[in-house]
């Protein structure tokens, strides 16, 4: 009799035992699955690197980057890769990486999914602001950095207080960003107009956007602005993913959405002013590698957030090395590339209704 029992029981149990660990078993693996992917990502951006710090005008073995990189090389190569190859490179790494994240940042605060520097008059504004700088102050760093965060904080101001006293749809929220991207840029067309030949190179630098000029300050100030914005949005993870669901539904599951979305803003903004008072308008970047990521991981911020950020790393470092094989000298601005990417990409999204 309670051997009967025993099945009888045994067999009403078992089949729900079964498949919620089969549910369990097939989540763990998806997750080992993606989290091996980030870590051939990772490992793919390393080799880029490196591949990239060995060619140019003066090409060097890729044994020679290996001992200069452990600080084994002298002469030349030495200089080469620690003067010239390196702040490039490290410069292209850490603006991929921060203006993936200001964009992903912006799309789920926004829920927009054209939503990026680029295509909302961040950039423009940026790029306006550091141009006003030149021709008024002059190229000083102090300045030039003050007031492009201060032109692109403009143009955050302005969508943001359309989106909420309008209560503007997606659509009309990328039209008002593509009319401040053209009022950005006619300013700063007329701000050229009236600049000098010295001030107008030095304008011009941030309109084409280039990484081939930076300096290891620059570099280190994005990089901790950069990486602080990560552990904001990585703190954040949760709230993002509420709020991907609606306003009412993260609202009803204790998410204080103004103001995550005011400090969010603020956040992507300053991430993106910095990387265009540095390196210029690099167009598209945040609008192309959270699309990737979100192909390859969904919309759970917990990987979304680190695949965003190696793939924007990764996409502009194969940019520029692109822009450098091509034309040799590295004449070919980073910007220009970008740009050839990510206007595809925007008409993708537009035809296919960014579903």
């Amino acid at each position: 009799m309670s051997f009967t029992f025993s099945a009888i029981t045994e067999q009403k149990v078992s089949p729900t035992t079964v498949q919620s660990g089969s549910i369990t078993a097939a989540y763990l693996e998806q997750t080992h699955k993606k989290l091996l992917l980030l870590a051939i990502l990772l490992g793919a951006t390393v080799v880029t690197a490196v591949y990239a710090i060995s060619q140019g005008a003066y090409e060097i073995p890729v044994s020679d980057v290996l001992r200069a990189l452990m600080g084994r090389a002298e002469g030349p190569t030495r200089v080469v890769i620690s003067n010239i190859r390196m702040p490039r490179i490290v410069a292209a790494a850490v603006s991929g990486w921060g203006l993936s994240l200001s964009g992903l940042a912006i799309q789920s605060l926004l829920k927009n999914p054209l939503g990026s520097p680029s295509t909302l008059g961040i950039s423009h504004g940026g790029a306006f602001g550091a141009a006003l700088a030149i021709v008024v102050f002059g190229a000083q760093f102090l300045l030039v950095t003050v007031f492009a965060f201060l032109g692109a904080m403009g143009a955050t101001i302005v969508i943001l207080i359309l989106a909420k006293l309008k209560r503007l749809s997606p659509e009309a929220v990328i039209l008002a960003g593509v009319a401040l991207s053209a009022l950005f840029a006619s300013a700063t067309i007329l701000t050229q107009f009236m600049a000098t030949e010295t001030q107008l190179a030095r304008i011009v630098f941030w309109t084409f956007g280039d990484v081939a000029r930076s300096n290891w300050r620059e570099i280190g100030f994005l990089t901790v602005t950069v990486f602080l914005a990560t552990i904001f949005l990585t703190a954040q993870r949760w709230n993002l993913n509420a709020l991907s669901s609606g306003e009412e539904e993260a609202k009803g599951l204790g998410v204080s959405v103004e103001r995550i979305r005011v400090v969010g803003m603020v956040t992507a903004t300053l991430v993106a002013a910095l990387a265009t008072a540095f390196h210029g308008v690099i167009a598209f970047m945040g609008l192309i590698a959270p699309h990737v990521a979100r192909r390859l991981v969904g919309d759970d911020h917990r990987l979304l957030i680190p695949f965003s950020a190696v793939l924007g790393a990764l996409l502009l470092l194969l940019a520029d090395t692109l822009g450098r094989l091509l034309i040799g000298s590295g004449a070919l601005p980073v910007g220009v590339i970008t740009s050839f990417l990510g206007a595809p990409m925007f008409l993708y999204l537009l035809i296919r209704g960014y579903r």
